[in-house]
């Protein structure tokens, strides 16, 4: 389970960085065991531009993107998914400047169990100007984005493909410096799963994530991630085989060397698991599956 990590030492705030021909990122002061050194906004194009994944709504970071902008026009703004670190500066930037924004659709919208919508950290109020779906082409000033739909992370994450520079920004669904967290009941570990199979099908030659550095070698670093989690079912069947069958005592198992700041997160990951492992057959537990239930094998 060696996941290439890679990470960055420091980044700059609150101006814009040219990290290729097309792109630029200006990073929001919002660091966090979940958002490494913040939220990367990206600005494609150049004189008409899209913006990806607007940001938190800290008025500091929407000045930056509109200073980094002011001689410009932006046209677009896509969005990957609607946590609130991802899509609520999108508001504000549309009362700046009028630009609609592009996405799979409200929080929780990719399932059909209303209790989807119910999560911490969720941006409830968001809603898309145009909805997109897998395949859809937007087209800006020489510029052309794919929509690629990776639902996991959330039910409603979209990854948006850059044609020109063979650039996919894969906004939480894969990321650089850490494994993504599926949370549910609107994470879905088998959706996940699939998601990153549906990326291995692809040519993309670098990655951009909305937290942390690019990936320069996607197909490895995608590998190492579905093997990755592999290893976590494999451990979470070897934790049953001991005896050990509530989902605390596995995450006090399986994560005993990671912050202890971490274990609600990764009870969450932990859960999403076996949510799928008992859809598949291969773990079993008396009533719905949930952080407190007792599981065992099948």
């Amino acid at each position: 389970m060696a996941i290439p990590f890679v990470h960055e030492d420091s980044v700059t705030y609150r101006t814009a960085t040219e990290v290729s021909p097309l792109v630029r990122r200006v990073m929001a002061d919002n660091p966090s065991n979940f958002t490494y050194h913040g939220t990367g906004t990206y600005i494609v194009g150049r004189g008409e531009v899209a913006v990806i994944d607007a940001g938190p709504a800290i008025p500091a970071h929407v000045e930056a993107i509109l200073e980094a902008t002011q001689d410009e026009t932006i046209s677009h703004q896509l969005i990957t998914h609607t946590h609130s670190d991802h899509s609520p500066a999108a508001r504000l930037l549309k009362q700046a400047t009028g630009a609609q924004t592009w996405a799979f659709g409200p929080h929780g919208s990719g399932r059909c169990e209303s209790a989807a919508v119910v999560e911490e950290g969720g941006d409830h109020d968001f809603r898309p100007d145009h909805e997109v779906r897998h395949g859809d082409v937007i087209e800006g000033a020489g510029w052309t984005v794919e929509c690629i739909f990776t639902p996991g992370h959330t039910s409603n994450h979209m990854c948006y493909a850059l044609r020109e520079e063979q650039t996919l920004f894969s906004g939480d669904h894969v990321m650089g410096w850490s494994s993504t967290v599926v949370s549910p009941p609107d994470g879905d570990m088998a959706a996940y799963m699939r998601s990153l199979d549906l990326l291995l099908a692809r040519d993309d030659r670098l990655y951009r994530p909305t937290h942390g550095p690019a990936i320069t070698d996607p197909r490895t670093h995608v590998t190492e991630l579905i093997a990755h989690r592999q290893g976590r079912e494999a451990q979470i069947m070897a934790c049953l085989a001991d005896g050990i069958s509530t989902i605390p005592e596995m995450v006090e198992v399986m994560y005993a060397t990671i912050d202890r700041a971490l274990h609600p997160a990764a009870r969450s990951s932990v859960l999403a698991h076996i949510v799928h492992m008992v859809e598949t057959g291969r773990v079993a537990c008396d009533g719905a599956p949930g952080e407190r239930s007792v599981y065992r094998l099948s």
